[in-house]
């Protein structure tokens, strides 16, 4: 699927099926802060968008899903090189979702994040 955004910030989806995904990203200057440290928002970017990756499998024909709430910790700050970030979904019912992702740098837990996604039926 054509994800924009996610071209904008060289965000790859490296494996996608029903309640799992894992992306990748090559962090570089343009995804720095001030500090030279990746800024948190590639960071949330990448949870998000690898908890749509992993629940978009699971949806009906002609389902959509969407961000509900996200809530981020992170740990470690990120510098120069790839991070990986991996989702589950960790319950799925009828109308929400909630999923669990965790961006790394190499083996170093960077961030990890907690969501809720509404599946719902376009116009419904």
């Amino acid at each position: 699927m054509e994800h924009p955004f996610a071209d904008l910030i060289d965000l790859k989806v490296i494996a996608q099926q029903a309640g799992y995904s894992r992306l990748t990203l090559a962090a570089n200057a343009q995804h720095m802060n001030p500090h030279q440290v990746v800024h948190g928002a590639v960071i949330f970017a990448m949870a998000d968008t690898g908890m749509g990756a992993a629940l978009y499998p699971t949806l009906a024909a002609g389902e959509l899903c969407a961000t509900i709430e996200i809530k981020i910790a992170y740990f470690k700050p990120a510098r120069a090189g790839e991070l990986v970030c991996e989702t589950r979904i960790v319950n799925r019912g009828r109308r929400v979702a909630s999923l669990e992702s965790e961006v790394r740098s190499g083996e170093t837990l960077v961030a990890k994040a907690s969501g809720s996604y509404s599946i719902f039926m376009p116009g419904g």
